[in-house]
C-alpha cells in the first residue's frame, strides 16, 4: 500500500508540471515519500517541500521548478544488487546524462549514484528524470 501512495503522489507532481502549476499538495504522506522528495530536491528537480502535520494524515506542499519530465514509483518489489544498478539505470532511464533511480537500502533511501559509491544494493522505489 505504501508504494501506491508514493506512485499517486509522484503522478500528481507530473500532472501539475504538465499544467504548469508552481505548487502541488500531496496527501496522504509517508516517510518514504519525504525521503524521495529530499533526493529530488538535492538533485535540483524541485525547489522545496514542506511537511504539515506528519502524525495524522498530513500534507506535503511541493514547490515545483519545471524540470520533471516523468517520475514513477514501482508498485512491485524489485531487489537489485550493487553490481546491477548501472545496467538497471541504463535500461530504465531514457538517457545516460540525466535522471535518477531511487533505491531503499540498509543505509537509507539513496539515489543510484550514492548507492554505487557506497556499494550497497536494495529495493528499487522508483525513478525520475
Amino acid at each position: 500500500m505504501g508504494r501506491r501512495i508514493l506512485n499517486d503522489a509522484l503522478r500528481a507532481m507530473v500532472n501539475a508540471e504538465r499544467r504548469r502549476k508552481s505548487v502541488v499538495e500531496l496527501k496522504p504522506i509517508s516517510t518514504v515519500m519525504s525521503s524521495f522528495l529530499k533526493i529530488m530536491k538535492d538533485r535540483g528537480y524541485i525547489k522545496d517541500f514542506q511537511v504539515y502535520d506528519p502524525h495524522k494524515v498530513g500534507t506535503i506542499t511541493v514547490q515545483l521548478q519545471g524540470r520533471i519530465n516523468d517520475c514513477r514509483a514501482l508498485t512491485y518489489r524489485q531487489d537489485i544488487a550493487a553490481r546491477d544498478i548501472e545496467s538497471y539505470k541504463t535500461s530504465t532511464l531514457p538517457t545516460r546524462q540525466w535522471g535518477y533511480v531511487v533505491i531503499t537500502t540498509p543505509d537509507g533511501v539513496l539515489d543510484h549514484e550514492e548507492a554505487i559509491r557506497r556499494n550497497v544494493g536494495g529495493q528499487v522505489l522508483g525513478y525520475f528524470h
